[in-house]
C-alpha cells in the first residue's frame, strides 16, 4: 500500500511511525529540510521537500499511484487544498487536518466526500471529546469501547490501597470464578527509572504504581472499583483553564452534561469573546497560575481542573497546583509524549496529546478492512485490535488453546450477538466472532494471520 503524508510535525511523524511498523509505502512531504531529516533518521520512509498544495510536486510523487493521502500540516487551507489536487489527480483515499469546528460540523452539508475528501480530522475535537470522557469517568485515565460498549478498555494506575496488589492475575480470578468479566491485558511498570511493558499471566503479580490496561464488560466497572479501592464520582463542578479551541469545545460538550464551568482565560480580548458565547459559564480574565486567583474563586470546591493551554509546563503546574488544593481530578494537555506516562508519578490524573490521538485516529482509518477497530496504547509498541473471525480463518472452531497464538500477544474478550465475553481457555471461537485482542507490534502479522 502506497500512502502519502503531507506534513513532517507531530501529527505526520506519529502516523508515518506508526505506519512503518505496518512495512508499508510511506512518503512524507514538507517544506521544512530539518523535519525531514528527522524523519528519515528515524523511520524507514521516502521524503520531499515542497508544498504539497502544488500540482508540480503532486505529480513528481506520482500521487495517481497513491492509495491514500493525509493531509495534516499545520495549515488548513493547505490540508485542504493538497487533498482535494490528491483527489483529483487519482489518489484513491484522502484524509484532511482541519482546525475550524465548523468543518466538522457541517460536513454533511458541505458534502466534502463528494468534494472527494473521505475523512476530516481535528486534534481539538478529539481532545475535546475525551477530556469529556475522563470527566464523565472519574476512576479511569483511559477508555475505549469496542460494540458500541460490549467490552470496554479501561486504563488506571494502581494506588496503596487497591486490592490488586500482591496478588496474582490468576488469584484475583479465582476469586470471581465463572463470574469472572473483566481481565488485564497490558502492564506499564516504572521502577526505578525504568519502564517496562508486561502482557500479563496467570503468576503476573500486581504491584503499586502499575497501570493496568483491563479489557472488561460494562457490568465490571463495579467490581474494578471495589478491588482498586475507588468509587467513581460526580464531577460536577469543573474549572478550565485556558479558552483556545480545544477549552472551548469542551465546554460546548460539558454544557450538554449540565456541568458547572469556569474559564480562566489570559487575554482580554479572548475573554470578552467567551463571555459572549456563553452566558451560562463564569469568565474569568485571569492567569491560572496566580494561586490568590485560584483561592478566589474556590479551587478547593471544585470537582475537576483541566488545563489546556498552549504550554504543557503551565499546564503540568496548574493541575498540580489544583490537586494540592483538594481538586479530586486533574488533566492536562501536553505536547510531549514523554508526559503521558508519568502521571501517576507527579500527581495528575489524565494526561491529553491532541497530535497523538489525531495520529491514532487517522491510523485506525487506514487500518479498516483489515480490522474492525484499533487503539494505539500512548507511546508504548503495542496495539488492541478487534478482528472479525471469518468462515474460513484459521482460528475459527477451534477452542483458545488449540490456538498458536504469538507469546506476544492476548485476547482480551470475545463479542458474540452483540454481547461481550471473557473467554476461557476452554471457549470455542466461531465464524463471525469479533476478538479483541492486546499486540505488541513485532506480533501483529502473526495475528493477523489467525484471522485470515
Amino acid at each position: 500500500m502506497r500512502i502519502i503524508i503531507a506534513g513532517a510535525g507531530e501529527v505526520g511523524f506519529h502516523i508515518a511511525k506508526l505506519l512503518a511498523n505496518e512495512s508499508q509505502d510511506i512518503v512524507v512531504i514538507d517544506t521544512d529540510k530539518e523535519k525531514l531529516q528527522k524523519i528519515e533518521g528515524l523511520l524507514d520512509v521516502m521524503t520531499y521537500r515542497g508544498d504539497a498544495a502544488s500540482f508540480q510536486l503532486m505529480e513528481e510523487i506520482n500521487i495517481e499511484e497513491a492509495d491514500i493521502f493525509i493531509a495534516v500540516t499545520q495549515l488548513q487551507n493547505t490540508n485542504l487544498m493538497a487533498s482535494l489536487i490528491a483527489k483529483k489527480s487519482g489518489a484513491k483515499k484522502v484524509v484532511a487536518r482541519v482546525t475550524n469546528p465548523e468543518f466538522l460540523e457541517r460536513k454533511n452539508t458541505l458534502n466534502l466526500q463528494r468534494a472527494g475528501i473521505d475523512m476530516l480530522i481535528s486534534p481539538e475535537e478529539l481532545a475535546a471529546n475525551e477530556i469529556t470522557n475522563l470527566i464523565e469517568e472519574s476512576v479511569f485515565n483511559e477508555m475505549h469501547s469496542f460494540g458500541s460498549g460490549a467490552l470496554n478498555l479501561f486504563g488506571v494506575f494502581l494506588e496503596r490501597k487497591s486490592k490488586f496488589i500482591d496478588h496474582s492475575v490468576r488469584d484475583i480470578a479465582q476469586r470471581f470464578g465463572d463470574r469472572i468479566n473483566f481481565i488485564p491485558i497490558f502492564i506499564i511498570r516504572s521502577n526505578d527509572g525504568e519502564t517496562k511493558s508486561i502482557i500479563p499471566r496467570g503468576d503476573t503479580v500486581y504491584r503499586e504504581g502499575d497501570h493496568v490496561y483491563f479489557i472488561a464488560l460494562e457490568e465490571a466497572r463495579n467490581s474494578i472499583y471495589e478491588y482498586l479501592g475507588k468509587k467513581n464520582e460526580d464531577l460536577s463542578d469543573v474549572m478550565i483553564l485556558g479558552g483556545g479551541r480545544i477549552g472551548k469545545k469542551t465546554v460546548q460538550i460539558l454544557r450538554q452534561h449540565k456541568h458547572n464551568i469556569k474559564i480562566i482565560e489570559r487575554d482580554f480580548a479572548k475573554a470578552e469573546d467567551l463571555a459572549d458565547q456563553f452566558d451560562d459559564v463564569l469568565i474569568i480574565h485571569g492567569d491560572g497560575r496566580d494561586t490568590d486567583l485560584l483561592d478566589e474563586e474556590g479551587i478547593s470546591e471544585l470537582d475537576a481542573f483541566v488545563a489546556v493551554t498552549g504550554r504543557s509546563e503551565t499546564n503540568i503546574m496548574a493541575c498540580l497546583m489544583a490537586k494540592s488544593k483538594g481538586v479530586k481530578k486533574t488533566i492536562a494537555l501536553v505536547e510531549n509524549t514523554e508526559y503521558l506516562h508519568l502521571g501517576q508519578d507527579i500527581g495528575i490524573d489524565g494526561f491529553i496529546n491532541k497530535k497523538l490521538m489525531a495520529a491514532n485516529s487517522v491510523f485506525k482509518h487506514v487500518r479498516k478492512g483489515k480490522v474492525l477497530d484499533v487503539m494505539n496504547i500512548f507511546d508504548s509498541p503495542a496495539e488492541v485490535l478487534e478482528f472479525r473471525v471469518k468462515e474460513n480463518s484459521k482460528i475459527a472452531n477451534k477452542t483458545i488453546q488449540e490456538v498458536n497464538f504469538p507469546r506476544e500477544a492476548i485476547i482480551g474478550g470475545i463479542i458474540r450477538k452483540f454481547q461481550g465475553i471473557i473467554p476461557q481457555k476452554d471457549f470455542v471461537i466461531l465464524p463471525h466472532d469479533r476478538v479483541v485482542i492486546f499486540s505488541r507490534l513485532e506480533a501483529i502479522k502473526k495475528v493477523e494471520y489467525l484471522f485470515s
